[in-house]
This record gives structure tokens, sequence and C-alpha cells, in this order.
């Protein structure tokens, strides 16, 4: 996103921030109610032209949100909607992903509720590292063509009962309403939103083998001074791995050994 855009989702993010404060507000029943306004607008093309239209005034759009959505989904939804349509948007699409994104912004208050926000980001890591090695299922998840309830019940099959419910739910819609993206790119996406509710940056790491309880503190720490916030390192083994180790922030990917990398780096910041 760029330009209005940015603005009028920073300005959802914090409307969402301020509703789920609220405890008395489901956080999953409104996941699940903006999932359905996603879909709503992502078939409904006509829809999200007129809401995301500039020319016309917030009001009217959001007139037409309680219209359309008043007997669909709870009060909640429907304020929250109607603030983000009040809202200027640079392309209607932006206001589809961002209303996905508060979906899956809602699950994880669910989960930080529930005090596993922690896990639920470390199971979604864990999937991606199963899906990465296991080509046939891959392909079963990520295909266009697929029955959405077929994929969703084989999810519920590989999941059900064995992570967070929140994880379940969040791979579930991926899988179901990928919406353009790569399963790659939409469990990195979750991934890094569960790591912004943590006020953490994502570090994958993939050491050539495994890594001591003392590597993993010092390389955590130095990556927090480094980049000046927290870090949730992401774990992975490949023995394949050149130079003993690869850490990936962002697009950004640092190769080499531990010992190199990390004398390297409290060098650039005693420098």
């Amino acid at each position: 996103m760029n330009g209005a855009s940015r603005d009028a989702q920073a300005a959802a993010r914090e409307s969402l921030t301020a509703l789920t404060d609220n405890t008395s507000v489901d956080a999953t029943q409104l996941a699940d109610e903006l999932a359905a306004v996603t879909g709503l607008l992502d078939r409904e093309v006509r829809l999200r032209r007129v809401l995301a239209d500039p020319s016309r005034s917030g009001e009217q759009k959001a007139e037409l949100v309680r219209t359309v959505l008043g007997d669909r989904v709870g009060g909640p939804t429907v304020d929250l909607v109607s603030g983000m349509v009040r809202s200027r948007w640079s392309a209607p699409r932006d206001l589809v992903d961002a209303t996905e994104e508060l979906a899956d912004s809602a699950d994880l208050v669910a989960a930080e509720r529930a005090g596993s926000l922690e896990e639920t980001e470390d199971e979604l890591f864990r999937f991606s590292r199963t899906v990465a090695s296991a080509p046939d299922l891959r392909a079963a998840l990520a295909n266009p063509s697929a029955d959405p309830e077929a994929k969703a019940r084989l999810v519920q099959t590989l999941l059900g009962g064995k992570v967070r419910p929140a994880t379940e739910r969040l791979v579930t819609r991926l899988v179901s309403q990928p919406r353009g993206r790569s399963l790659e790119a939409g469990i990195e996406g979750l991934s890094k939103l569960a790591a912004e509710r943590r006020d953490r940056s994502v570090a994958i790491v993939t050491s050539a083998v495994p890594l001591s309880d003392q590597q993993k503190e010092r390389l955590g720490s130095v990556l927090a001074r480094l980049y000046g916030r927290r870090m949730h390192l992401n774990l992975d083994v490949d023995p394949e791995v050149l130079g003993g180790i690869t850490v990936r922030i962002g697009d950004e990917v640092i190769n080499g050994s531990i010992a190199d990398r990390l004398s390297e780096a409290e060098r650039r910041m005693a420098g």
C-alpha cells in the first residue's frame, strides 16, 4: 500500500486496537465477521469500488455499509468497517486487503487473550516448515482449482486438536481464501502480524546444526541491539547450509558462521 491507503490502514489498526481493548468484544466472532466482509468485498467488485470512491462522502459510504451489513454482522464489525470506508483509499483492493488483515489480527487478539500468542506464532512457523518439506501437501493446499471446503477439511485433519485454535483458524482461512497469495507468502505475513502483536520482529534462522541455548540467547541479543527492536527467532535446521548459519529478517539475508557474523555485528555496534 502507498499514500492514502497507508494512512487509512494505520487508522483501521488503531480502531481495531481500541475496539478489542474492550474485553466484552468477542475477538473470534469479530475475526469471523471481518473475514466474511473480506469475502464479500472480494466478490463484489462494484461494491468495493463504491466504498473506496473518493468522490462520495464518508457518511454516504458508512450508510451503505450499515445497509449492506447491518443484518449480517454484529455492531462492532459494522462500526469498524464504517470507519474504514470514511477514510481515503488509493485503490479499492487496498480496502479489501486491510479488512483481511484486521480479521487475522482479531484472531491474534483472541490468542493473546488466551495467553497463547507466542505458541501461535511458533505453530505458524512449524506449519510452514512442514509444508515446505512435503511437496504433495503443499500442492494440495495451494491448488487454486481445489474445493476450498476440501482444503479446509485437510487443514482440520492436519492440525485439529494439535495446535491452538487461532493457529488452525488462521491457516484454514489462508488456504480456503488465498486471494492470490502463495501459501508461503500468506504464512509469512501471518507470522509477521503475530510478531508485531508481540512488538517483535521475526528473524528466520537456519543453521547446519541445532543452536545451543547459549547461542540462541546471544544471537537474539545481538540482533535486537543491531536492529533496535526485540527479535523472535524462528529456528530451522538444514545440514546443507554453508557457513553454519543464515539469518533472514524481512528482505535482508545474513550469511556466515555464527562466530564471524556475531563478531561483525558487535563491531558494527561498537562503531
